[in-house]
């Protein structure tokens, strides 16, 4: 693809070409009907141009010594509608969940009712400030402690620490929980299990707290080997990291006899619970035999999904662990009034102390509390029962044209891999990329790791029939097309995106991060 290029080295207009077979005229101003091509805000710079009226700071003598300001900073200047119209042009690009189905695999991008965000922007929630005294948060504290009984009714387990602000932050929660319980009973203990079939945190997670992490395999049904597992069992390990349902979609069947083993050699049981969502109300972990696990609230609880914004990943902990979980902590004054215990003092003398500055996140705590009231328990167990349902009914509409990885129904995901693309030419990324042009977000590519050319698909509860079977009725076309032998296109998708199929090898390998208006042209797309 070749035509006129910005500062960055990108196409900033579509050119004449053949796209998919068929001539593409271009326009005059790169624009595609509502698609407005828009260049980098630095490229819009107009000096002189400014939203506000501010006055004229006062002359105050410089702190800097010697160093002075040798120019401008290099922020763009705008006028207020240009602002405006750039952002508003950028969000018109963004696929997510309230424009398409979203099926990315071990992510579960689940709806978010506005319900929740109403709630969360009422004034006594969004107004709060993390210092103000207890008697002034009485409110908060009172939901921060009522969701904190669902999640344990819900899970089956004796404690909860609602500090973990992600599902990563909650892993190195329970396993610092796991560590102080050792340490307590001066156990010298250093090597963790970690399945194949585990999210990638979890090792990295142990890692991270100076043990040594030993991998289990999987066996032919994409579960914990047991024989393997319990081979490596020894009094110097401290515990397992297992994720359930774990990354190939799939509930370990062999859990119970997992734990027992676990627990019969003194060491811990760590479950990653990402995927609590696809057991909810039917499962209690805690009957299991887990003895710490995480909680994605906004994977299982609707609460907004990554971004870099907040996140919440409260740490479900066993009558063995709950002495040891951090501080802050909501607990019931002998007043009747709630307070947080700052401190690892009285009852909480064996925390291994604050994870982080403040208790939690509040606006998802807001958020979680919302969506568990206005379904109920009755109401969550159905939406994990649909969220099955969902990912199997994909399984059932796609198994005869793709290649499924393994055997039998699965839980909240389909898995499968690209033994059905063999000989046509087109990889996983190629069918990935077809799948933008139309106006599906691509799934999960290449995870798990354990299985080849990995497609990890996870519809959710939300997904009606009508758009399942249009999604499926899409995926058997394009595998149609890639056994046809029409490589090339898709090898050249995507083709309707403001963008073409970028160099992101290149791009990963030697990223641009800094801006800068002198920078020479070169080709960035394929």
């Amino acid at each position: 693809m070749s035509g006129a290029m910005n500062r960055e080295g990108r196409p900033t207009r579509p050119v004449e070409a053949s796209e998919a077979g068929r001539a593409v005229t271009a326009t005059v101003t790169g624009n595609r009907g509502l698609t407005v091509e828009e260049p980098l805000i630095f490229e819009q710079d107009n000096p002189g141009a400014i939203g506000v009226d501010l006055p004229e700071p006062p002359h105050v003598r410089s702190r800097l010594g010697a160093v002075r300001p040798r120019g401008r900073i290099g922020l763009p200047s705008l006028s207020e509608p240009q602002v405006v119209r750039h952002y508003t042009r950028l969000s018109t690009r963004n696929m997510g969940i309230d424009t398409t189905m979203y099926p990315l695999g071990s992510c579960t991008m689940k709806h978010n009712p506005r319900l929740n965000e109403k709630m969360a922007r009422l004034p006594g929630f969004a107004d709060l400030h993390p210092m103000q005294p207890m008697d002034t948060v009485q409110g908060a504290l009172e939901l921060i402690d009522q969701l904190a009984h669902w999640l344990k009714a819900l899970t089956g387990m004796p404690a909860v620490a609602m500090t973990p602000a992600a599902g990563a932050h909650g892993e190195l929660c329970g396993m610092m929980a796991i560590r102080s319980a050792l340490e307590d009973r001066n156990d010298p203990r250093r090597r963790v299990l970690v399945p194949e079939s585990a999210h990638g945190t979890n090792p990295a997670t142990a890692a991270a707290l100076g043990y040594t992490v030993d991998s289990i395999p999987a066996d032919a049904r994409g579960r914990v080997d047991l024989e393997a597992f319990k081979a490596k069992l020894g009094p110097d390990v401290a515990a397992i990291m297992l994720t359930n349902p774990n990354t190939c979609g799939l509930f370990e069947s062999d859990i119970v006899a997992i734990a027992e083993a676990v627990h019969e050699v003194g060491a811990f049981f760590y479950c990653d619970g990402a995927n609590f969502n696809a057991i909810v109300g039917r499962v209690r972990p805690g009957d299991l035999g887990i003895d710490a696990m995480h909680i994605n609230l906004h994977k299982t609880f609707s609460t907004p999904h990554g971004g870099g914004g907040p996140g919440a990943g409260p740490v479900v902990l066993s009558e063995a662990l709950a002495p040891f979980a951090p501080v802050p902590a909501v607990v019931h004054g002998p007043d009747g009034r709630l307070r947080l215990v700052e401190h690892a003092e009285g009852d909480f003398a064996k925390s291994f102390g604050r994870m982080k500055g403040f208790h939690g996140q509040m606006g998802m705590f807001v958020r979680a509390l919302t969506y568990i009231l206005s379904h109920g328990a009755d109401g969550l167990r159905q939406a994990s029962s649909d969220a099955v349902l969902n990912a199997n009914y994909l399984l059932a509409r796609l198994k005869d044209v793709m290649t499924p990885s393994f055997d039998g129904p699965c839980m909240h995901e389909a898995l499968f891999d690209d033994r059905f693309l063999k000989d046509t030419g087109v990889s996983t990324l190629d069918f990935a990329k077809a799948m933008i042009d139309e106006g599906f977000h691509p799934m999960t590519m290449y995870f798990p790791l354990v299985v080849h050319g990995a497609m990890l698909f996870e519809p959710t509860e939300s997904e009606s029939k009508e758009t399942l079977d249009a999604f499926a009725d899409t995926m058997r076309a394009l595998v149609e097309r890639a056994k046809s032998g029409d490589a090339g296109y898709f090898q050249g998708a995507p083709y309707h995106t403001p963008r073409r199929r970028l160099d992101e090898t290149g791009a990963a390998r030697n990223p641009v991060l800094r801006w800068q208006p002198d920078m020479p042209a070169r080709e960035a797309a394929e």
